[in-house]
């Protein structure tokens, strides 16, 4: 087991790499001088030369890239210049933000998606079935802002029931009961598409198992059928269910952007919108490497618990 972590390990070093690589291309073929628009009306010729000095953009691009991956393999992330503090810092502190909200969307999905897509299978062209798919696609169909804005618009602003956007209260204590409060909807919102997913994929892996002798024999034998379902054919279906939570671990993380947008949350996805709209250069830079660091290592955690069910991966 150690042998098979440490060559996923190794692996995920060339991913990381060009994840940088195509970053810090991006970010320096954005049209305009980066200078400029930081400066916006101070913008003098002495200013901008100064600013581009500081900023490491007077170096040609290769060296540039070496300087700025020498100084992240170090720690040291940069400096936002639009928040005047450390990069790891702001990333570190909105990343919080970001875990909390993906990680209750991921948990939602997974229970909800493995639940429903169990029940399907086990009740196949029946009533469950068909009522499933059909919530299903329902919520695969319906776009992530979309249902967002829905949602603030019936169950915060006509009924009341939860609050419209934020973190916390602007006044009040900040305890467990006011986090859940302000996060049901947008966990909820986030965990939509993700569910359906993973409900019509452990449909696929149910049905396949369900076919096997295995689960033939176990019913013969006199099993109950609750525990054939739900304790031998999904041990044996998570096998192929385990990648797709993996899959969809990466969407919820990338899907947080477009609602922390509509529901103000202060996370890593709301602080990268300001920071483009702000040509905070090394600001997006860190947050989005760090960022696609912590989804390599989930990808990681997916394939060591896939190799613990499935000995067969390790080899």
């Amino acid at each position: 087991m150690a042998g098979y972590i440490l060559n996923r390990l190794v692996s995920a070093i060339p991913v990381l790499l060009g994840i940088s690589i195509i970053v810090f291309l991006i970010m320096a073929m954005i049209p305009g001088d980066p200078a400029t628009a930081i400066l916006g009306s101070y913008a003098t010729p002495e200013n901008v030369e100064k600013l581009n000095r500081d900023l490491g953009l007077d170096k040609p691009l290769v060296q540039r890239y070496f300087i700025w991956l020498g100084n992240m393999l170090q720690g040291d992330f940069g400096r936002s210049f639009s928040l005047n503090r450390p990069v790891l810092h702001e990333v570190l502190e909105r990343f919080n933000g970001t875990l909390i909200l993906a990680g209750t969307s991921f948990a939602i999905c997974s229970i909800l998606g493995i639940a429903a897509g169990t029940v399907s299978a086990a009740r196949q062209y029946g009533l469950a079935d068909k009522a499933i798919t059909f919530a299903v696609l329902l919520g695969i169909s319906i776009p992530s802002f979309f249902l967002g804005m829905m949602m603030i618009l019936i169950f915060a602003v006509n009924l009341r029931w939860f609050p419209v956007s934020g973190m916390w209260p602007i006044y009040g204590a900040r305890d467990l009961s006011s986090l859940i409060s302000h996060l049901t909807l947008p966990a909820m919102v986030l965990a939509t598409v993700a569910t359906g997913v993973i409900a019509r994929l452990s449909r696929s892996a149910m049905l396949e198992v369900l076919r096997q002798d295995f689960i033939r024999t176990a019913r013969a034998k006199g099993v109950r059928e609750r525990s054939v379902i739900w304790r031998h054919a999904l041990r044996a279906a998570m096998v192929s269910i385990i990648p797709v939570l993996g899959v969809q671990a990466g969407f919820v993380l990338s899907g947080a952007v477009y609602v922390e947008i509509v529901f103000q949350w202060p996370g890593v996805g709301r602080m990268l919108v300001d920071a483009i709209l702000k040509r905070d250069i090394l600001l997006v830079q860190g947050g989005v490497v760090f960022v696609a660091a912590c989804y390599v290592m989930f990808n990681l955690a997916v394939d060591v618990a896939q190799s613990l069910l499935d000995p067969r991966i390790k080899t």
